[in-house]
């Protein structure tokens, strides 16, 4: 059996499409170094897991995976953990999983065929674990490609890293400070991707507004798009995600608003409303001046989509807080909005606050916002019966003639899906016409 296995891999992803681009990577590596990717660990000389680790709940969920693959692990197999856990959790991963061969940490995976390089030596009694750190651009130029491709989708990677200081988040431990790739390499990546005939290309990062600050640009995110409609005017969609609040310029506006190419819409992580909260959050406190400017981004950019992230329960959220976040959600009618129960991090700034709110008022906080979300969804759906979308189409549901896409209010996975009678051709943008319309999807047919 090992050597019919032999040189092959099984790789899982878990967590963010940011974890996403770096598996992506991972596999490219190996391919060109001659492995063959297998879709069953049983047929897998190499397993590999690149984990999550910015939330327990994602910990959780990467033990799990490493625990039930290194239960059925043979000895002619070889278990590596990689991602963003090993870099703050290495010890803890190889006491918690028997089996565990060696850790690879997010800021090192351009190095994981040296890892398994190192774990096929002979005689090695002791699991390989590599402790010394790379940035992002010290990687050899053949191993620089940051893009996922799904479907006709590309997540298109523009710097790791953040230098953000919100007292609630591992990731500047994690993944260390902003380290923004140059836009040459950017635009090679996004040539490729446009040459694969990709429709929509999203880019990503930890804070894709704060792109290019470390490489003493001004307003680097809005060079980049520059140069990017110069180069990519074949991708019909450009979508952003990962805003930070204040960080949206007039620059970036009014591109938005003058070129069609760049989606009308932004993914702006809020995390709350009450300036006490926020401040102890090490957030943006102005709550003021945050809704006038998402005022005026709408004012500006006809028919944009505005999707945000809330934390409930976060140390020192009373009753007022609460309702203070409620009525801002209420006043401000987000076309998307997700709601995370506060998790508790050893490690992060916001240690120091403890977590004196029960889980169980945590989770009933989370459920009344989204209820109030849910009806705010639901009618700014509504408003679109009657009228023609273009949608990207992702998926066929033979059985009932169905295709299953996305238009430009929708990112994959977080958001909704507009599901079209009649049969269109997957990763194509075709016009439709809405005719009906829930809390998060729309119904519509083929014009």
């Amino acid at each position: 059996m090992a050597k019919l296995t032999q040189g092959t891999y099984h790789l899982v992803s878990l967590g963010c499409p940011k974890n996403l681009v770096d598996s992506e990577s991972i596999a490219r590596i190996l391919n060109r170094r001659g492995l063959l990717a297998v879709d069953l660990p049983e047929k897998s000389e190499y397993l590999i897991v690149n984990t999550c680790g910015f939330l327990a709940a994602a910990r959780e969920e990467a033990l799990a995976v490493l625990t039930d693959l290194a239960s059925g692990k043979k000895t002619w197999q070889k278990l590596i953990a990689a991602g963003c856990m090993p870099e703050l959790h290495r010890q803890d991963l190889f006491d918690s999983v028997p089996g565990l061969d060696g850790v690879l940490g997010t800021r090192r995976w351009m190095d994981i065929f040296h890892v398994l390089d190192q774990l096929d030596q002979k005689n090695r009694q002791e699991p390989f674990s590599p402790v010394s750190l790379q940035t992002l651009e010290s990687y050899k130029p053949a191993e620089k490609h940051r893009f996922a491709i799904q479907g006709g989708t590309a997540y298109l990677k523009i710097a790791d890293g953040c230098r953000r200081a919100c007292s609630y988040c591992l990731i500047p431990l994690i993944k260390g400070g902003l380290v923004s790739r140059s836009i040459d390499a950017i635009v090679q990546d996004a040539k490729f991707l446009q040459d694969q005939g990709i429709k929509e290309l999203i880019l990503i990062a930890q804070d894709t507004t704060d792109y290019g600050h470390d490489l003493g640009m001004r307003d680097g995110l809005v060079r980049l798009l520059e140069t990017l409609l110069k180069t990519v005017p074949h991708i019909p969609w450009i979508r952003l995600m990962y805003a930070f609040p204040g960080y949206v310029t007039k620059g970036l506006i009014q591109l938005m608003k003058s070129e069609s190419q760049i989606l009308p819409y932004l993914d702006i992580p809020l995390q709350h409303a009450d300036p006490a909260v926020l401040r102890a959050m090490r957030r943006p406190a102005n709550i003021e001046a945050v809704t006038q400017a998402l005022g005026h981004i709408r004012s500006e950019v006809e028919d944009i989509a505005l999707r945000t992230t809330m934390i409930v329960g976060f140390p020192g959220e009373d009753e007022p807080a609460f309702q203070r976040l409620i009525d801002f959600v209420k006043f401000v009618r987000f076309d998307h909005l997700g709601t995370f129960p506060y998790s508790f991090e050893p490690g992060s700034p916001a240690e120091v606050l403890g977590n004196p709110i029960p889980e169980e008022i945590k989770d009933a906080r989370a459920e009344q916002l989204m209820q109030i979300q849910a009806e705010i969804s639901r009618s700014h759906n509504q408003a679109f019966i009657g009228q023609e979308m273009d949608v990207l189409i992702e998926g066929i549901d033979d059985e009932n003639k169905i295709s299953i896409g996305r238009s430009y209010r929708d990112a994959p996975e977080v958001d909704g899906l507009v599901l079209i009678e009649g049969i269109a051709p997957v990763g194509a943008i075709v016009p439709a016409k809405i005719t009906g319309a829930i809390t998060h999807d729309l119904f519509g047919k083929l014009v």
